[in-house]
């Protein structure tokens, strides 16, 4: 990262970027081979450019050796001046979240000045974001791009990510808690200090940290708080190890500081998600609070909604928000069979207890595509497989995703 920032002036020149462009470095990842990844974001006069971010690959020596950019028109806008009043951008996104039934939307976010360069012609826009519920419960952080010439949305996606699934009992495991005075709580040192809360049916805040006067967590029964969170707090640390053990990477940013879980989101909420603002994972407890949505493959989908975030950045709309959900099951169903839990042994289905379409709630076989597309029910005319087999299990690989 520092010899990436220290050379981010020349790899700019290198590549031809204007003289108003600068790079800013996101991300550098390392392959075993020495191969390295350099994602860079982009800036015209001083303004963020949304869908300007590039990836370079070269050498540890910094040889680059190939670039890919998410858009190869040059960031040139006939303006940064914008001629639309911000307060019409922030009007715009609230009328385009309750379009989506968002329940208390409210400007999260007020718009900042941005250079849309996504699609089309580069020109100067304004990003608004809004929080407030979605139509299910869900916490929303909805990115509405208004054009700051013409008044026009340009586009919009929601940065919160949902993922389905049901506790599976993943029977008596080991727990890494942390021991203060005479009692324990959940929080695991051994993992970045992953910590895992009780939201007791609320739907903001942190919650109540998990403790207890001893080291026993749940009876394996949902009508106990502790049982979900116990599956919660294994599910994540499975997920560090994989990643940690198998690719090389710290947590998801790569820094070696763990995120933390809620579990009891909400009441009869039927979801999971993953959330940037928080840096966390949250748990809803299924219909009638009966069913907690905190198996271990569903903790890895989350998790892995971070690490995308924190790497490929791909925004949860359409293709790319099908790309993110994809790897997301990819790698939940990879953690499972990482886990070698024989009482929840892997499988492609992703949250299979919950059983929603009859033979798990979605097959990681399909293709998923973000909020306008879903898997349709097996059997159904024109789906995408009739049935979900279970190959072999997933070769791991040594190379960092």
């Amino acid at each position: 990262m520092r010899q990436a920032n220290a050379t981010k002036a020349d790899t700019a020149k290198d590549l031809g970027l204007g003289a108003k462009e600068k790079l800013v470095v996101r991300d550098v990842l390392k392959d075993n081979d020495g191969t390295v990844h350099v994602r860079y974001e982009r800036t015209y006069d001083g303004l963020p450019v949304l869908g300007g971010d590039l990836v370079v690959q070269g050498d540890s020596a910094g040889e680059a050796d190939s670039v890919v950019k998410a858009t190869r028109t040059a960031v040139e806008p006939a303006t940064t001046t914008a001629k639309v009043p911000a307060a019409k951008a922030e009007q715009q996104a609230l009328s385009a979240a309750k379009a989506e039934q968002a329940e208390g939307a409210d400007v999260d976010r007020a718009p900042r000045k941005v250079v849309w360069a996504a699609q089309g012609k580069p020109v100067v826009a304004y990003e608004t974001v809004v929080g407030g519920l979605q139509h299910d419960g869900t916490p929303q952080e909805l990115h509405v791009v208004t054009d700051a010439t013409t008044g026009e949305q340009l586009y919009e996606w929601e940065a919160v990510q949902n993922g389905t699934g049901h506790t599976v009992y993943s029977g008596t495991v080991d727990l890494t808690t942390t021991q203060s005075g005479s009692s324990y709580n959940l929080t695991d040192g051994a993992r970045g200090g992953h910590k895992t809360y009780n939201l007791n049916r609320g739907t903001s805040g942190t919650g109540t940290l998990f403790s207890g006067t001893d080291d026993v967590w749940g009876n394996g029964s949902a009508s106990n708080a502790e049982s979900a969170a116990a599956d919660a707090h294994y599910g994540a640390a499975l997920t560090w190890d994989y990643y940690k053990n198998v690719h090389g990477r710290s947590g998801i940013r790569g820094d070696g500081v763990g995120a933390y879980s809620r579990v009891h989101y909400g009441n009869n909420y039927v979801n999971a998600f993953w959330s940037d603002s928080c840096f966390c994972m949250t748990y809803g407890d299924g219909s009638g609070n009966a069913n907690p949505l905190t198996a271990i493959d569903v903790a890895a989908h989350e998790m892995t909604h971070g690490l995308t975030s924190n790497t490929a950045g791909l925004n949860y709309s359409g293709e790319s928000g099908g790309l993110n959900e994809a790897t997301s099951d990819i790698f939940g169903s990879t953690v499972e069979f990482f886990a070698n839990n024989s009482s929840d042994v892997g499988d492609y289905l992703i949250g299979e207890e919950i059983n929603i379409n009859g033979n798990g709630t979605r097959c990681a076989t399909w293709t998923s595509r973000a909020r306008t597309a879903r898997p349709r029910t097996p059997g159904t005319p024109g789906s995408a497989r009739s049935t979900c087999t279970t190959p072999r299990a997933p070769r791991t690989t040594s190379s960092t995703c």
